[in-house]
């Protein structure tokens, strides 16, 4: 049970870093709020509230304080809906970029380079003229802007949409009124002397920002598209068996389908729930899910997961979890967390964005007066009077300054990057697993179950006092209720012995020695030598000459005793996964130092180290070591990654830098990792921890650029150029730049697109 809940809105009308932060804001003031997390890129927020709180009344006081904050609030839609809705924004965008864009040409034409054509009711019919094709841009096209503005102001705070708003007003305002001069007596005689007009930069303004707006909204929806394949995979509805002993079948809603139905699903038909195969074979085509090319071989009892597609043969199968909690569910949900992430970074940057917009102005305004009462202090000035260079310097300032590029720069890359690594059967938890990630040099992997299969086979059996029945039926015994890999391996080739097993008594598991228990009053053991050492079974040194020569051929050895007679060892191989020598050659080539730590004896662990690669050795380690272990590397100075997959490396997964868990490995292991491989395979270990320094390559480049244009253009729209140079930028010119920075941004995260598992 958590201390928590939570619920998740959508919210429209955020435009920027300012946005997010009024947004986060509101939202903490109200009552039983514990936590939350605004996302720019998804334009929705994860709202944590206590649990002993009542959720309906959080949600109704959330929404209100959202709403009167001036944004539109739903409450999370279905992920359908929301796809249709974002693309019903783009048209309507589109739309209004098209308008702007038309007029656009005409205006320029008309405030810029067209002759004189006289006079219409006694004003200039050239500037009438761009002000009629102005007027639908400013009160149609930029008509969000306007009111999204007034609604920030009005809450106290200030945004993107403030900036553009008050550089379009006072442009349009201002050649509005030197246009109509001649009808109005009363304007001061500065209209009447001044003759530029900014129609054009009022026009190039809204279509460059809407059309920024609608590049990057486009962009943001194919940031996206691989979490919405996900979510389409799974089919909505599936052939609910009815009558089991006729197999007669009705077609019902996913949703409907209680745990431990039996459905029928049709070749080529995606598997609609999680459950096991029932009295069928098949051939499962994965790749959807782990990205594994090969289609897999499944059998009667076999597990199959949700969006897979069956390739041969209709099959039947017995439904192990709800729609919501599907293995596709739980991915889908898990990449939706991670992307709402922040980094420390863009925390701050979010903090910088609610106080950028008012000190923009205030700059904004400063630079207007300087240049209207010393227009002159450089050698060049290129406008007729005064006032219309401070008009100039004032809306190009405005217009440049947009904290977008900065809002974005975070959550696109995170997008993205989760996105494809789900597509690759790489589940990222969030930002911290990838800025640590980026910082890693050390990858520590476990060795049974990570470099190799995890399911070893009973390779020999060493008698010493007793019979192969005698040493197997013990040992099966003992090893009947344990869930290690060695006691799998025992009871199948136990299985294979006609012999029954002997009733043993009080078994009890000794955390990383072995399995004791007692039998007709002696006690028996299975495990290790110290364990033997520990209940005083004698080991003489011919025997440990015998095994020490058995585990130099990467063996391992589990010993079996009765009484104080040790009867002999079992010795077990586990086959080395195919990719294991390639991951570790990857990982030396990108840096890392790997290291094995194993439980495993030294020169067992030794022989199969030597033979994949890895110098370093850290073996003999009990499971409640393991984190000690890299607690140790870490005092060393090591960024420590950990790969593992069963219960008993949840400590060290925890207390490492990065923990990567193999997908099939324990629930504990995988809630204890920042990273989840689908496919059980090192390599996508390696892959994982590639993907984490791209994906903040890209955060870190978005921030430098978004930074950096905000540091040189502000300076030149404020003039710093005027002086020496003659240089100003003109509003139109400040627009497109302040649309490219967003743009950029978003283009840049969109590359990790193109990102690939290096396994040459």
């Amino acid at each position: 049970m958590t201390d928590s809940t939570s619920f998740t809105l959508d919210i429209i009308g955020m435009s920027c870093g300012a946005c997010v932060t009024s947004v986060e804001k509101v939202t903490r003031n109200v009552d039983a709020v514990k936590e939350v997390s605004v996302n720019l890129a998804f334009n929705k927020a994860q709202i944590h509230v206590n649990e002993n709180s009542n959720l309906k009344a959080v949600q109704n006081d959330v929404v209100s304080a959202i709403e009167r904050a001036g944004y539109e609030v739903h409450l999370r839609k279905s992920k359908p809906v929301l796809i249709d809705d974002a693309k019903k924004r783009l048209r309507e965008q589109r739309n209004k970029v098209s308008l702007a864009l038309l007029l656009a040409l005409p205006t320029l034409y008309f405030s810029m380079f067209a002759d004189d054509m006289g006079n219409t009711a006694g004003l200039n019919t050239r500037l009438l003229l761009a002000m009629m094709a102005t007027i639908p841009v400013y009160f149609w096209s930029g008509w969000e802007f306007h009111s999204r503005a007034w609604k920030s102001l009005r809450r106290g705070s200030a945004n993107m949409d403030v900036l553009i708003h008050l550089g379009t007003t006072v442009a349009f305002l201002w050649s509005a009124l030197l246009t109509l001069a001649p009808k109005i007596s009363i304007l001061p005689a500065l209209f009447s002397t001044s003759t530029h007009v900014f129609f054009d930069g009022v026009v190039f303004i809204i279509a460059f920002v809407l059309l920024g707006n609608w590049m990057e909204a486009t962009a943001k929806l194919k940031a996206t598209d691989a979490i919405h394949s996900l979510m389409q995979l799974q089919p909505k509805q599936a052939r609910l068996v009815v009558d089991e002993e006729l197999k007669h079948t009705e077609m019902r809603d996913v949703e409907a389908i209680p745990v431990d139905s039996l459905i029928k699903v049709l070749v080529g038909e995606t598997i609609p729930l999680d459950g096991m195969l029932f009295e069928c074979k098949a051939s499962i085509d994965e790749s959807t899910m782990t990205g594994e090319p090969y289609p897999v071989r499944k059998a009667d009892g076999d597990e199959v997961v949700a969006g897979t597609i069956v390739l041969d043969g209709s099959i039947f199968i017995r439904t192990t979890r709800f729609v919501d909690d599907t293995l596709l569910s739980n991915i889908v949900n898990l990449v939706e967390e991670a992307q709402m992430g922040k980094a420390p970074i863009q925390r701050l940057v979010d903090r910088i964005a609610a106080i950028f917009v008012p000190v923009v102005v205030v700059l904004a305004l400063l630079a207007a007066l300087f240049w209207l009462y010393f227009p002159n202090s450089g050698a060049y000035n290129p406008m007729d009077t005064s006032a219309e260079l401070a008009i100039m310097v004032l809306v190009s300032t405005l217009v440049i300054a947009c904290p977008c590029a900065l809002g974005l720069a975070t959550p696109t890359a995170l997008i993205v990057g989760t996105g494809v690594g789900a597509r690759y059967g790489i589940l990222i938890k969030g930002i911290e697993a990838l800025e640590h990630a980026h910082s890693t040099d050390t990858l520590v992997v476990d060795k049974t179950g990570t470099l190799t299969s995890g399911k070893p086979r009973v390779s020999h059996i060493e008698l010493l006092d007793c019979e192969v029945k005698e040493i197997l039926s013990l040992a099966a015994a003992l090893e009947e209720e344990s869930n290690h890999p060695l006691a799998s391996a025992i009871l199948t080739s136990w299985s294979n012995v006609t012999s029954e097993r002997p009733d043993v008594k009080g078994i009890q598991t000794m955390p990383g020695l072995g399995m004791v228990g007692d039998l007709e009053g002696s006690v028996v053991a299975i495990g290790n030598v110290e364990l033997m050492e520990d209940i005083g079974v004698e080991i003489t040194e011919e025997t440990f000459e015998k095994m020490a020569k058995a585990a130099s051929k990467g063996v391992t050895i589990v010993l079996v005793s009765m009484g104080l007679r040790l009867l002999g060892w079992i010795e077990a191989k586990d086959r080395i996964r195919d990719t294991s020598k390639l991951a570790v050659q990857r990982a030396k080539q990108m840096g890392y130092n790997v290291i094995m730590l194993t439980g495993d004896r030294e020169d067992a662990a030794q022989t199969v180290a030597k033979e994949i690669g890895i110098e370093t050795v850290i073996a003999g380690v009990k499971p409640d070591q393991k984190a000690h272990q890299i607690a140790e590397l870490q005092r060393q100075g090591f960024t420590v990654a950990m790969v593992g997959d069963g219960i008993n490396d949840a400590a060290a997964l925890s207390m490492a830098d990065v923990g990567l868990a193999m997908g099939a490995g324990s629930d504990i292991a995988i809630d204890a990792a920042d990273f989840v491989l689908l496919r059980n395979d090192l390599i996508d270990a390696v892959a994982s921890l590639s993907l984490g320094r791209s994906t903040m390559k890209r955060i870190r480049t978005n921030l430098g650029w978004a930074f950096l244009y905000n540091s040189v253009g502000i300076p030149l729209a404020m003039g710093i150029l005027l002086p020496v140079t003659g240089f100003l930028l003109p509003p139109a010119f400040a627009a497109a730049a302040m649309a490219l920075s967003s743009v950029s941004v978003v283009g840049n995260s969109l590359l990790l697109r193109w990102w690939q598992p290096n396994l040459e």
